[in-house]
Order: structure tokens, then sequence, then C-alpha cells
């Protein structure tokens, strides 16, 4: 039988306390306590208001998608081209414009 190094078995077991280590702290990861339904859906309505209220700065940057009746209905603002000279076309929005909101609610 081949004679095995002190230091070979001292690695062995240095990693297999680590992995051990390392399984311990996964299973202690999935076992935190979930929240009430309650707290989940307070904290969505929350993100969503601090999404809302953050997108309509009164200088907004059109997403992808978006187009200037959906930025009217988020932002509160019906009158967007009358404000926006600089929009000739308002089926010519692109990503990237940037354009000026008035919330009808700030006026």
């Amino acid at each position: 039988m081949p004679r095995v190094h002190s230091a070979t078995v001292l690695a062995e077991t240095i990693s297999w306390y680590c992995a051990l280590l390392l399984a311990l702290m996964l299973v202690l990861n999935c076992c935190q306590p979930i929240e009430s339904e309650f707290d989940v859906e307070m904290l969505q309505n929350d993100m969503m208001m601090m999404m809302d209220n953050k997108a309509c700065d009164e200088i907004y940057v059109v997403r992808e998608g978006e187009t200037l009746q959906t930025i009217g209905e988020k932002c509160g603002d019906p009158y967007i081209v009358e404000e926006n000279p600089h929009i000739h076309d308002p089926d010519d929005v692109f990503p990237g414009l940037v354009i000026k909101i008035s919330p009808f609610n700030k006026r």
C-alpha cells in the first residue's frame, strides 16, 4: 500500500470541511422565513408607485415600445404634442427621444 503524505491528508480534510460548510450555508439560505402575502403585495405596490413617480419627471426619455398616447396616459399629460414643438409627427416617436412632461395634476 502506498504511503500518503500528511499534507495530502490535510488538504483533503480541509476540502471536506469547506464542502460541508458550503452545503450548510445553502440549506440555511433556503430556510429563511417566508413573508406574508400582504407584505409582498405592499412591497410591490410601493415599487410600482416609485416607478410611476420616477417615470414622469419634467424631462422624459422615450423607451422602446412607447407612444405619445401611452406616455400621456402614464404621466397624466394629454398635451405632450403641444408642449414639444420639436415633435412634428406624433407617430414618429422613437426610443431616446427627449420630451417635456407637464402632468395634469401639477398644473
